[in-house]
């Protein structure tokens, strides 16, 4: 199944950043897009820019509930390929057992591969995502927990939470075989600094040509920071931080997991932009 005929619509999460080259290269693809802008109140001035980050998706994740229909949820720097809405889901769509599924991987691991060869596993970047509404209650109950401790004036890696979330109430999450977009920003995360994370991060495989040049393209070049973006994902792999040595020793069928991620990180020809 295309990834539009499951989940035909977006909503994209957006503070003061313009989105009109976004929405048009998604509305050309036949999706149909709600642009959410941030709000703060005075009584947020205090609160980490985390965890005003983990509210947004929290207001979307409240809609995918309400309407009881899965949904794409993207951040405003995503920059999709061309023919998005054309591409592979990354998982069976008969599952009813299905939390959420990258399409955008930021550190990603894989645990499984199914007998139709999807990749279970998990990423720590909510740039672009698709969610169900069985996996909305468990996750509201995570923001919760983490709005009482550490509570939301401290930083925390919530998106880190998500996949051992949804494993414990029995759903799977999934990561594509290439990557549906890419992380655009130009801009530095001062709090992923400050604790001595990355200050950014770019897919290491993508299934085709940009939409559109990503504003890091003028700052920091487009063919350079997506060569090291190739280069970083063929490290990870090497290093066994994509399939770690213990997961493949206990896989009951190593093979798959040596296939797949031998495969996507084979993948050639598919950067540029269109």
């Amino acid at each position: 199944m295309r990834l539009i005929d499951y989940s035909p619509n977006i909503t994209i999460i957006a503070h003061r950043e313009d989105t009109s080259r976004l929405v048009a290269a998604l509305e050309q693809e036949g999706f149909c897009c709600t642009v959410q802008r941030q709000t703060h109140s005075p009584d947020q001035a205090n609160f980490a820019r985390s965890y005003l980050c983990f509210l947004n998706h929290v207001q979307a994740w409240q809609q995918v509930l309400d309407q009881q229909q899965p949904r794409i949820i993207i951040e405003a720097d995503f920059v999709p390929v061309r023919g998005m809405g054309q591409l592979p889901l990354p998982f069976d769509a008969s599952q009813d057992d299905v939390g959420l599924a990258w399409l955008y991987t930021c550190a990603a691991q894989i645990y499984n591969i199914s007998p139709q060869g999807h990749a279970q596993g998990y990423s720590s970047s909510m740039v672009a995502y698709l969610m169900t509404p069985r996996a909305v209650p468990p996750l509201l109950a995570l923001h919760a927990a983490i709005g009482q401790n550490p509570g939301p004036e401290h930083y925390y890696p919530w998106d880190s939470d998500l996949d051992k979330t949804l494993l414990a109430q029995g759903l799977r999450n999934y990561i594509p075989f290439r990557n549906y977009g890419e992380h655009g920003s130009d801009s530095p995360n001062p709090e992923h600094q400050r604790w001595g994370l990355g200050r950014t991060h770019r897919a290491d495989v993508l299934y085709g040509p940009l939409a559109f040049e990503p504003a890091y393209g003028a700052s920091e070049g487009f063919w350079l920071t997506r060569f090291w973006g190739r280069v970083r994902g063929l490290g990870r792999l090497g290093l066994g931080r994509f399939v770690r040595p213990q997961v493949l020793r206990n896989a009951q069928v190593p093979l798959r997991l040596v296939s797949f991620a031998l495969r996507r990180s084979s993948a050639c020809g598919c950067d540029g932009m269109g």
